[in-house]
């Protein structure tokens, strides 16, 4: 965990709003990527303007729709709680916020009931794929005690304390084999995951695990599957631990990034007009590795709608500003963010 270190070693170089900006972008990245190694696409946007709010931050008076909101109250009660014992009602929360504006589930915010069985399918209606069959219904309380409990014991502070990867290793394949919720399971259980790191550290961890895990999406699941049908998971905790270095190296990159980012800004406050604010809003949504190939004149003109000669002065505005670099010619010429006044 000593990239943990790292990362909060970065985080005492800025001030409190950009420390806050810092945690907004961090927590967007996680809830946007655990939504989506569900399949599931989430306005970024949206996002972070519920989670300012709910941290009480200005935000704009965008609409935000109830699974926005909904994952960014998880997150932040995940954020603000970890140091708390585990309990069914704290799961029971969770799963409330997470399903918010969800009809098509029979029960939301309590364990599953339903007499069917729990399975996980793939394929054609009619030859499925069974890949796992968790406990039937009314064993769900009980093992959840016993989760429960056994989570509880092995904190840091509890009777039995396991490593910090260990224990979230174990924490995350047993609450996805008992299944104990209709739907959001894979997202609670990566919720417990980070909630044993973050004690481990003894703060908040805001660690990229599941932006490390929907990199390696198809692996994840096969990780799964493999380690829910034996005893034997000596292969799944070294995945585990493997993918908790790999996420911490992602906090670290994406905490440069973003520091470097509120610096950018800072330097170039109102210095450039609406659709130039446009364009270099879109270079930094592509990340840290920016657009493939770099920005392009066409791209310029995609993004702000305007005609050529407009784009041109722009993009040469830009970087006589020092905000851009250019390289290549004609139309070969392409554009990335200037980010040497940063990396001093």
């Amino acid at each position: 965990m000593l990239s943990s270190g790292e990362v909060i070693g970065a985080v005492r170089h800025i001030d409190q709003e950009q420390r806050n900006l810092l945690r907004i972008e961090l927590l967007s990245d996680e809830a946007v990527k655990t939504s989506a190694i569900e399949g599931e696409t989430l306005d970024r946007l949206s996002v972070q303007s519920s989670l300012r709010r709910q941290l009480g931050l200005a935000t704009d008076r965008r609409s935000v729709q109830p699974r926005e909101h909904g994952i960014a109250e998880m997150m932040i009660d995940v954020y603000g709680s970890y140091a708390s014992l585990l309990d069914d009602a704290t799961l029971l929360r969770w799963h409330q916020m997470l399903m918010a504006g969800n009809r098509h589930l029979e029960t939301i915010g309590a364990y599953r009931t339903h007499t069917d069985a729990m399975q996980i399918v793939s394929g054609h209606l009619d030859r499925p794929t069974i890949h796992f069959e968790a406990p039937p219904s009314e064993q769900v309380p009980g093992e959840m005690d016993h989760f429960i409990a056994w989570f509880n014991e092995t904190a840091p502070n509890g009777t039995s304390p396991l490593p910090a990867l260990t224990r979230g290793a174990l924490s995350h394949l047993w609450f996805e084999s008992i299944h104990p919720f209709e739907d959001g399971n894979g997202r609670l259980g990566r919720a417990l995951a980070e909630k044993t790191l973050a004690q481990s550290l003894g703060q908040p961890s805001l660690i990229l695990l599941s932006f490390a895990i929907e990199q390696n999406r198809k692996a994840y699941y096969a990780q799964l599957e493999q380690h829910q049908r034996t005893l034997d998971v000596t292969e799944w905790l070294l995945w585990f631990g493997q993918t908790v270095l790999a996420a911490q190296q992602l906090t670290l990159q994406r905490v440069r990034f973003y520091i470097d980012k509120a610096h950018f800004y800072d330097r170039y406050r109102g210095a450039f007009n609406p659709r130039q604010e446009k364009v270099v809003a879109r270079l930094f949504e592509a990340g840290p590795d920016g657009f493939v190939g770099g920005l392009s004149a066409d791209n310029y003109l995609a993004i702000t709608k305007t005609s050529r000669a407009t784009a041109t002065r722009d993009l040469q505005d830009l970087v006589d500003k020092g905000a851009l670099t250019r390289q290549g010619q004609l139309r070969f010429t392409r554009y990335t963010l200037n980010w040497a006044p940063f990396n001093d």
